[in-house]
């Protein structure tokens, strides 16, 4: 496991926000000169700590909707889940295969469309491997609350008070782009921090016509952020995801106001057909969710009836933002 000082992780905050803001911005933000921060930049990547810089897209903008796939292994050895692991992440269908540990075995994320689309992506997986899952779950994401991971902040530093970093929903308007549209966000999809002037050269097109376009998509909503992929468990971190069922879910805003204040909070997601309140936290073990969980049903009694956790202990497949090129 890689360790990390303040200075580092406080990098890793502000690239995860904006990862396209030159090395002197970051500089100014951080108190470190721009060659100071290229160099921990570049030390970060080599270590494998950063493993992309990339564009968040809101889907939702582009008529997309995502669904996730549950799947629970049974009657199944270390061969067998490997073939179906390989299987998925060749799939022609998925954006994301994660390996699970709780109440899953299996995380697969698609965006489509046609909603009815999710019937033959669901069908292609348990046609081939139905006897070797106990349980499937699927559902359809309606909501997407990401907050800013302040935890990677020492105390003294603002950015605490809001931590909304964006919010996706299928109420969202639909934007009409063109195929430069889509040429320029395939471009930044796989790499965020590709300079202007390179797009410029690639597209054939102005430096100034490059950076109208992309300011465009930042405020119609298609990009929501630049931000980095970076390999958690390497710096001693998971993803664990709590799933609750309410008692009276004429509460649950009060939960949220309550619980997205916790530093450690990524995302909140409401799904169709899913649970009441879907919670996605970044952790060093279980026992700091049990804490936090302890901690909310403490502050409302009688308000959450039961809840079920697991955590993403591999990422097999991270397609990127260019959903639309699958």
């Amino acid at each position: 496991m890689e360790s990390l000082d303040g200075r580092d992780k406080t990098i890793l905050y502000y690239l995860d926000m904006d990862s396209r803001q030159s090395f002197s911005e970051l500089g100014k933000k951080i108190g470190l000169h721009k060659d100071v921060i290229a160099y921990r930049v570049k030390k970060l990547q080599e270590k494998g700590i950063i493993k992309k810089f990339y564009t968040e897209i809101n889907n939702e903008k582009l008529g997309y909707s995502e669904a996730k796939f549950y799947l629970t292994y049974q009657n199944v050895n270390l061969q067998k889940k490997q073939e179906i692991i390989e299987y998925l992440v060749r799939s022609p269908y998925t954006d994301i295969v994660h390996a699970l540990e709780g109440q899953y075995d299996l995380a697969v994320i698609s965006s489509e469309q046609n909603i009815t689309k999710f019937y033959d992506i669901w069908t292609d997986i348990i046609k081939k491997y139905r006897d070797f899952f106990s349980s499937q779950v699927f559902c359809v994401e309606c909501i997407s609350v990401t907050f800013k991971k302040t935890f990677l902040l020492d105390e003294q530093r603002d950015g605490r008070e809001d931590r909304v970093l964006s919010m996706v929903r299928p109420q969202d308007e639909k934007i009409q782009l063109d195929p430069l549209d889509y040429k320029i966000l395939e471009l930044l999809s796989s790499n965020a921090r590709i300079p202007t002037l390179e797009l410029a050269e690639t597209l054939h097109i102005a430096i100034n016509t490059v950076n109208a376009r992309i300011q465009k998509l930042i405020k119609n909503g298609v990009i929501t952020r630049f931000t980095v992929h970076v390999d958690w468990p390497l710096i001693g971190y998971r993803w664990f995801k709590a799933d609750i069922v309410l008692r009276d879910i004429e509460k649950m805003q009060k939960i949220v106001e309550y619980i997205q204040q916790d530093p450690h909070l990524l995302y909140r997601v409401g799904s169709l057909g899913y649970i009441d309140l879907e919670l996605t936290f970044i952790l060093n073990n279980e026992n700091q969710l049990f804490q936090i969980m302890e901690d909310v049903s403490s502050k409302f009694p009688d308000v959450i009836k039961n809840y079920k956790s697991y955590s993403i202990t591999k990422t097999h497949k991270f397609y990127g933002a260019d959903f639309w090129n699958r």
